[in-house]
Formats: structure tokens, C-alpha cells, sequence
């Protein structure tokens, strides 16, 4: 990868991170199920693709049948990420919730080293720990021992799982489709579960008020389109772990916007918190820039 790419990729992961922080504020805004602030959310950024993706569907008749089914494993769990991961904001604080589905490095490392044989060092290992202490310490006033934010907390840790899972496939299908063709089949995959979910349960698809239709708005454009489209262009140049490890940034920008629109306090352990996340981040793409990209080897294992 030349380092051109590698600046570019970098900067789309810093500008992705900063789009995603401001998911969890729009759903906090929104009085609509957590199914169908999911669906909208993907299914307007589909209708938002699709003249740029028709002047790509030729790639169509090229995709491999495990390009598809990868791509479908994606917006299966990408749909119930975003399923779950909303569902516990009615449950558990902007902070914990992000917090933890930000632990998505400790399952990018587990997964990359599973199946695609990255190796894991030391550096990369200590960046992570940083992270995630600095992830604990933003939100250390807001973990509750009580049913409902146990609950609230349980579900953003399975549906960070599952979007680090979506990552995961997406290295894999990235190497070979443009980033407009995977994103919007993945996209729209995702959509048509959440529509299935969403009838299944009984959901309505249109009571509600003109606030939940901007937020349905605001979220397709700004966390999925200039948030997870982005980050999906970089992970064809950096791994999953990598594009993990830049989403630690979300903590520091949702608890800031949390703070500001809703008047949750910044105590001074999420201070400290965000130097540790910063810290964690610098750490692991200083030992990347010093290694250089991995080879296909390398990455293979022997």
C-alpha cells in the first residue's frame, strides 16, 4: 500500500469517527422503536445510493458466491447490531452504552487472529488495553448495579460483538468490490431484515412525528453514509482492527454531545478516560506506521 493510501485511509477512519459519534444522539432524540430507527436508517441511505450505485451495477455479475454470502452475513448482523445497540439506549446511559460497544478491539484482535491469522504484538496488544481503560474510565460514574442497565449494558456488549463480526466479513468483501457495491448491498440486505423484524413484531412503519423523520434523515446521512460507508473504504487499506480501534474515538464525541444537548455531566474520570483512548489509538497506529503494512503473507500466517 503506498503511503498515500495509508495518510487517506487514516484520515477517512478520523472523519468516520467522528460521524458515528453522533448515532446515539439522534436515536436518544427519537421516540420511534429501535428496529425502526434502524430500518429507516439504512433503508434511506440505500434510496440515498442508489443513481451513484446504478452506474456501478455492472460489478453485479462479477460477485462470487461467497462474496455473497459474506456480504449477506454482513447486513445480517450489521441489522441486528444496530438492532440491539439502540434497544439498550432505553436502558443504560449515552456513555456506558457507547462505552461499551466500543470494546470492539478485544474482538477484532480475537477475530482477525482466528480467521485471518493477523498477528497480534505487543504494542498492538498495550494500545488496546489503553483504550479500553480509557473506555471505562468516560463512563465509570454512569455503570449502574441495577437490572436495567445491566440489561441496557448487556445488550450494547452482544451488539458490539456483532459489529465487529460485520467488520470482520467486510475486510474479506472489500478487497474485491468497490466500496459503492458492498456498501449498498450490505445496506440494503440489512434494510430488507430490519423491514422483516420490524413486520414480525408488528411495528408501525409511519406514526410518527416530523422530529423522528429528521433523525431517520440525519442518521442515514451523517453516522451511515459519511460514518460506516467511510470506514468501509478505509477497511480495504487497513484491517478490522485497525478501523476498531479508530471507532474508540465514538466515546469521547457522544459523551461531549451528550453533555451538551442533554446535560449529562463530563466527570473528570472521562477526562482522564479520553487521554487513555487517545493515548491507546496513538500507540497502535505509531507501531503500525513503524512496521509497515503486512504483507499477504504475513497476514496468512505460514
Amino acid at each position: 500500500m503506498k503511503p498515500s493510501s495509508t495518510t487517506k485511509a487514516y484520515a477517512a477512519l478520523f472523519i468516520g469517527a467522528l460521524a458515528v459519534s453522533t448515532s446515539a444522539i439522534f436515536v436518544k432524540w427519537s421516540q420511534a422503536p429501535s428496529a425502526v430507527i434502524a430500518f429507516y436508517r439504512l433503508f434511506l441511505a440505500v434510496a440515498i445510493m442508489t443513481p451513484l450505485f446504478l452506474r456501478h451495477r455492472s460489478e453485479l455479475r462479477g460477485i462470487s458466491w461467497r462474496d455473497w454470502l459474506f456480504s449477506l452475513c454482513s447486513g445480517v448482523l450489521l441489522a441486528f447490531h444496530f438492532i440491539l445497540w439502540f434497544e439498550s439506549l432505553d436502558y443504560t446511559s449515552v456513555a456506558s452504552s457507547v462505552v461499551l460497544v466500543a470494546m470492539q478491539p478485544l474482538f477484532a484482535f480475537a477475530g482477525g487472529a482466528l480467521f485471518f491469522r493477523e498477528r497480534l504484538t505487543v504494542a498492538a496488544f498495550g494500545s488496546a488495553v489503553l483504550a479500553i481503560i480509557g473506555s471505562v474510565l468516560i463512563s465509570w460514574g454512569d455503570f449502574r448495579v441495577s437490572g436495567e442497565a445491566l440489561y441496557g449494558d448487556g445488550l450494547a456488549l452482544l451488539s458490539c460483538a456483532f459489529v465487529t463480526a460485520y467488520w470482520l466479513f467486510g475486510q474479506e468483501v472489500r478487497q474485491r468490490l468497490l466500496l459503492v457495491t458492498y456498501t449498498y448491498i450490505v445496506y440494503g440486505i440489512s434494510a430488507a431484515v430490519l423491514w422483516l423484524y420490524a413486520m414480525l413484531f408488528r411495528l408501525s412503519l409511519t406514526a410518527y412525528q416530523l422530529t423522528d423523520w429528521l433523525c431517520f434523515l440525519a442518521l442515514a446521512v451523517i453516522p451511515t453514509l459519511l460514518g460506516h460507508s467511510v470506514m468501509n473504504w478505509a477497511v480495504k487499506w487497513v484491517s478490522a482492527s485497525t478501523v476498531s480501534m479508530a471507532i474508540l474515538f465514538e466515546p469521547i464525541g457522544a459523551s461531549a454531545l451528550a453533555c451538551w444537548l442533554f446535560g449529562e455531566p463530563i466527570r473528570p474520570f472521562q477526562w482522564i478516560g479520553g487521554i487513555f483512548i487517545l493515548a491507546g489509538i496513538a500507540l497502535y497506529l505509531w507501531e503500525k506506521n513503524e512496521k509497515g503494512p503486512l504483507t499477504a503473507q504475513e497476514r496468512s500466517g505460514p
